[in-house]
């Protein structure tokens, strides 16, 4: 026979949702962080994220047409998502070639090693930038000078994130402009420095049920509360309330617990599970952050947890359809 049908047992649900359609979604709702990092830093973001994306598809299409000789995916349009989420976590003045190498890590090592989209167990962007991180600490860790205007006041920053100022004891918390790291006018990697416009991103994609709340609001949650706790210990004070607003808007906080630990494929399936997760990935990066080496700690928390997250589905379980509890 021609056409042959897979018969499974009740239940059957529908899901309008595609691959493709899910992840045009994605897309969409990254536009606006890539709007404010453009008008931030200018024309080199098109530039970085225009060569994430064409090195990304164009890897992946390399590896499934002659390494894999299967038939090209990229009209899922995963691709094109790691591309973006990879130039997301880099500097707008990185030079072309760690670009490169860091698409070929993201694709050909993180995801096509391990079978293609659906099969990868750590997220890969997050590889491909740890991977540039460890191999190219000053380029990954060099952003460009800027000068905003926010309220009036202008103020300078240097190629120095908040967090690393902050981490090296150059600026304290209470001195960082909050309202600055809402809006968007700090040193940081293209992803990141706008809360305001990865909130509205996070906000398109529950509307289309694209993601659900748990993740990012238990990562944004523990976070909040870890740093809270810190400070409480330390004697409060001005850092009370300010350390956790801190942790929340600076860094790769949002960017993470909105777009890079929702991943279907690397994150657990259930909503128990997917607090469980989130719970550890902001616990885990206000570690690293407050006493790691790193003034940044998001990308290892995500794969930290990335590795957990099949004993997470493993032991965390809904109750079987069908099957009832009995009473005692």
């Amino acid at each position: 026979m021609a056409n042959k049908f897979i018969i499974a047992t009740a239940p059957h649900m529908h899901n309008p949702h595609s691959t493709q359609s899910l992840m045009r979604d994605v897309i969409v709702a990254l536009m606006p962080a890539l709007a404010v990092s453009a008008v931030v830093y200018g024309l080199s973001v098109l530039y970085v994220t225009a060569i994430a994306v064409v090195s990304c598809v164009l890897v992946e299409f390399l590896i499934q047409k002659y390494l894999i000789k299967g038939t090209p995916t990229l009209g899922n349009l995963s691709a094109v998502v790691t591309g973006l989420l990879l130039a997301f976590n880099l500097p707008a003045n990185i030079p072309w070639w760690i670009i490169v190498i860091g698409a070929v890590v993201a694709i050909g090592v993180a995801k096509m090693t391990f079978g293609g989209l659906g099969h990868n167990p750590f997220n890969p962007a997050l590889v491909g930038r740890v991977f540039l991180l460890i191999a190219y600490p000053v380029q990954m860790t060099s952003f460009p000078e800027i000068e905003p205007v926010v309220g009036g006041i202008v103020d300078t920053f240097s190629g120095a994130t908040p967090l690393a100022a902050v981490k090296s004891g150059a600026m304290s918390v209470t001195d960082a402009n909050l309202m600055s790291l809402f809006g968007g006018f700090n040193a940081g990697s293209m992803g990141e420095l706008s809360a305001t416009a990865l909130l509205v991103g996070g906000l398109y994609m529950l509307w289309r049920r694209v993601i659900t709340w748990h993740i990012p609001v238990a990562v944004l949650g523990s976070m909040a509360a870890f740093a809270f706790i810190v400070a409480l210990m330390q004697g409060g004070g001005a850092e009370l309330y300010a350390l956790p607003l801190f942790h929340l808007l600076a860094g790769g906080a949002m960017l993470g617990a909105i777009f890079m630990a929702t991943d279907y494929v690397t994150s657990p399936m259930t909503p128990k599970g997917m607090l469980i997760y989130g719970v550890g990935i902001g616990v885990i990066t206000m570690i690293i952050r407050l006493w790691g080496a790193y003034p940044e700690g998001m990308s290892f928390a995500i794969l930290l947890m990335n590795a957990v997250t099949p004993l997470i589905n493993k032991y965390v379980k809904p109750r079987r359809f069908g099957v009832t509890t009995a009473k005692k």
